[in-house]
């Protein structure tokens, strides 16, 4: 590839870097916090690949020129392949990890050094991180007696067991790791694994052991459960707040 098409490409990447980091397709791949070093990376890009452009031009060489051995030993054409990510990212949004990633990996659940107030809406809005870590490491001294309100989405292990899981990350998805809570109580009588749901309920003291690392697993008593879409972060960074 000549120094022009290098430039292309160059460009090409950095575009795709600010369609992502100017939309929520970001999200898919690292924290939102991250999201200014990404716009910083691409218009880097772009400023590289003007650069590069424009010093081919003052060269005062047609584009592509090279010598009699360059044109002797052209570069494969398969080289171009490496445009078809940059174009996936660009055209075609990945799903989130789900629940196939979810059950073979055990959760990644921590006690954290403290717990804030609960908030004071009725049902509390908590995040999946949050009430689990009330509920496996505080005995649920905070949830009593508060119905609360938890979005995540299904995964059912082999016995059809439901849970409720956010894939939850420090940096990016590729270190994405699942917390889960059992589910019990007023269950919907279809539960498809992927499907997001906003879940109302009530604490229990019930406990289980994930299989994958013996972490632990709370339990949430369903009272009401409703499908609800795609969140734009569909990743919880709860304990990186």
């Amino acid at each position: 590839m000549n120094r022009q098409s290098q430039a292309a490409v160059l460009f090409l990447l950095g575009a795709a870097l600010l369609h992502a980091g100017t939309t929520d397709l970001y999200l898919r791949y690292v924290k939102a916090g991250l999201r200014p070093m990404l716009l910083a990376s691409g218009a880097v890009l772009i400023a590289a690949a003007l650069a590069t452009a424009l010093y081919e031009r003052r060269r005062g060489r047609p584009a592509g020129a090279r010598s009699s051995a360059a044109h002797a030993h052209p570069e494969p054409r398969v080289s171009w392949l490496l445009l078809l990510p940059l174009l996936a990212l660009i055209l075609v949004a990945p799903p989130a990890l789900g629940s196939y990633s979810a059950l073979r990996s055990g959760t990644a659940l921590q006690k954290p050094y403290a717990y804030g107030r609960l908030p004071a809406a009725d049902p509390a809005p908590l995040s999946v991180v949050d009430y689990a870590s009330r509920a496996a490491y505080d005995h649920g001294r905070s949830l009593h007696g508060r119905p609360v309100r938890v979005t995540g989405f299904l995964a059912l292990d082999r016995s059809g067991a439901p849970y409720l899981v956010r894939m939850a990350l420090n940096c990016c998805a590729a270190d994405a790791q699942p917390v889960k809570i059992a589910l019990t109580g007023a269950l919907p009588p279809v539960l498809r694994p992927d499907a997001w749901l906003e879940v109302t309920g009530t604490y229990t003291p019930r406990l289980a052991r994930d299989p994958v690392n013996n972490g632990p697993v709370p339990y949430l008593k369903v009272t009401s459960a409703k499908p609800v879409p795609v969140p734009p972060d569909p990743y919880d960074e709860t304990w990186n707040n």
